[in-house]
């Protein structure tokens, strides 16, 4: 059986993260989240995918190649149009003449996910299988309505909260008959405008076909819809990893708890790491560090004299000047926080922090949320950023700032002070 693996979206809602960078290819406990996904489908006992590319598709074709670099033959098909997963779908119809997994790169989930979807289509040989998960906030998923336990009934996309008729959500993996690319050529277009896969399961029902739902527990799946997604995704790939400790940790460091070190990275003296944790390559931290649980620090980074970093992304190549906190937040790339800097990440009514999200406002459901930094921020000494705000690629904010909105890419804010100047009396 062969994998498609559906990998040409923009990412929008995550922005500015994905200002640089395809969503794929955002890393989560120090690999991208599509590599996460093909080791699921291999370990789930494929050995060849097709992935489906648009947004920054060169990003991710050189990233991965086309050999067994993970164990997987890897082949890509490019989606010519932002459409709809169902005309995404149809795009590895050339490439397929049997029953395929289909699963959305955007995701984490588990081998055994994966193994069930596949033992239950090879089991009972229906037009088509998918996985189901129980979510909290079902108006922001596609729930589905069963039948006789297992049998779907309907897809109902994003509903009200009071009409939805369960709490199980399309889990993003599919084991589908050849049937399928039939259906979507006979579906139209959604609200959105799109062709959506859904719809054409959707189809395969209504005909009566037998269209199965595989639920898998909670633990076994992490959606990175929304920035804050990504710091649960973040857990939970530092949950799952094998920790192991290679670099230089200098006498006086103290290593708690599963935390892994990269052979080239240093934990000067001082340094207290609480895990999980991961610090990947010539990655320098320190002296007299808190690195508290769930934070994972990229390549090159450093973290200066005195900081503390929780429950946080720290990207590749960025700087964390001395005396500041970061908190259950993402900074991109190449970032430079000036000593001093501190990102806000709790209400003072202790009320959930929302975020702008695809020019919406939108309730995180959290309590603790920080910032999200596009590529190439910088902030001068004493920045304070109040939580839930986002900054975008190659901004500057000047000394002492208070940033308590969004600010958008290649801006520059600075404080305007009153000065007043006198003569000192004799």
């Amino acid at each position: 059986m062969k994998a498609v693996i559906l990998a040409a979206g923009e990412g929008v809602r995550l922005q500015p993260i994905t200002s640089t960078r395809p969503k794929h290819l955002i890393k989560v406990g120090g690999k991208p989240i599509l590599e996460y996904c093909l080791n699921a489908v291999r370990n789930a006992g494929i050995d060849e995918a097709l992935i489906v590319v648009h947004y920054m598709e060169e990003a991710i074709r050189e990233y991965f190649g086309d050999v067994k670099k993970i164990g997987l033959k890897i082949d890509y098909a490019k989606q010519e149009a932002m459409i709809g997963t169902g005309n995404a779908v149809s795009v590895a119809e050339p490439h397929v003449s049997e029953d395929f997994l289909l699963v959305n790169g955007d995701l984490l989930f588990s081998a055994e996910a994966v193994k069930n979807v596949i033992d239950m289509h090879n089991k009972e040989k229906p037009a088509a299988t998918m996985a189901v998960v129980p979510v909290e906030n079902p108006e922001d998923y596609g729930i589905i309505e069963l039948e006789q336990e297992k049998r779907i009934k309907r897809i109902v996309e994003k509903p009200n909260r009071q009409e939805a008729p369960t709490n199980l959500a399309n889990a993003g993996i599919y084991t589908l008959s050849i049937e399928i690319f039939d259906k979507i050529k006979k579906t139209s277009t959604s609200a959105r405008g799109e062709w959506e896969i859904t719809d054409a399961i959707s189809q395969l029902s209504k005909e009566e076909r037998t269209v199965l739902a595989v639920a898998i527990s909670r633990d076994e799946w992490a959606d990175t819809g929304r920035p804050w997604n990504l710091l649960e995704a973040n857990h939970w790939a530092l949950t799952r990893m094998g920790h192991k400790v290679r670099g230089l940790i200098e006498d006086g460091a103290h290593l708690i708890g599963p935390v892994t070190v990269a052979e080239t990275a240093r934990i000067r003296s001082g340094v207290y790491i609480e895990g999980p944790a991961f610090i990947d390559e010539n990655s320098d931290i320190g002296p007299n560090c808190y690195i508290r649980p769930y934070t994972s620090i990229g390549r090159k980074v450093r973290v200066g004299n005195a900081c503390e970093i929780k429950n946080s992304i720290i990207m590749d190549k960025a700087h964390i000047g001395h005396l500041s906190y970061v908190g259950d937040s993402i900074i991109g790339e190449h970032c430079n926080l000036g000593a001093g800097t501190v990102t806000a990440n709790y209400r003072l009514d202790a009320g959930t922090i929302k975020m702008l999200v695809k020019d919406k406002v939108v309730d995180s459901g959290r309590t603790k949320l920080g910032v999200v930094l596009g590529d190439n921020v910088k902030a001068g000494i004493n920045t304070l950023f109040n939580p839930g705000v986002k900054v975008g690629v190659n901004s500057w904010i000047g000394p002492n700032v208070v940033v308590y909105r969004d600010v958008p890419a290649n801006a520059i804010v600075v404080l305007k002070q009153n000065l007043e100047e006198k003569k000192m009396s004799s």
